[in-house]
């Protein structure tokens, strides 16, 4: 393995057992959440589920919303959601960073 895939989030490190202890939760429930296609995990040349560190911290929230009661459903579409509105913060901080700058030029001209 590359030094350099150790920084990557995607990267597809951790064995199912190793999710699963790092959640402190079963495999059934890593299972469980492929299966509902939540949170799909990669495969090895060998067929073995391997999860990167962006799908554990998923995980660990759909965990979270479990803890609180939710159903699998609704974990995943507040999970979606959560995702959804942070995208929209980041391209609108974008978007207002590129206006700023643009008015700055305005008033040098």
């Amino acid at each position: 393995m590359a030094v350099d895939k150790l920084d990557d989030e995607d990267y597809p490190a951790w064995t199912m057992g190793q999710a699963a202890d790092a959640l402190d939760v079963q495999p059934a429930f890593l299972r469980s959440l492929d299966a509902a296609e939540v949170v799909q995990a990669h495969r090895s040349s060998g067929g073995h589920r391997r999860y990167s560190r962006r799908q554990l911290r998923l995980a660990a929230r759909v965990r979270e919303l479990f803890d609180d009661g939710m159903t699998l459903a609704a974990a995943e579409r507040i999970v979606r959601l959560e995702d959804q509105l942070a995208a929209t913060r980041a391209e609108n901080a974008e978007l207002r960073r590129r206006l700023g700058e643009q008015s700055e030029t305005e008033q040098e001209v």
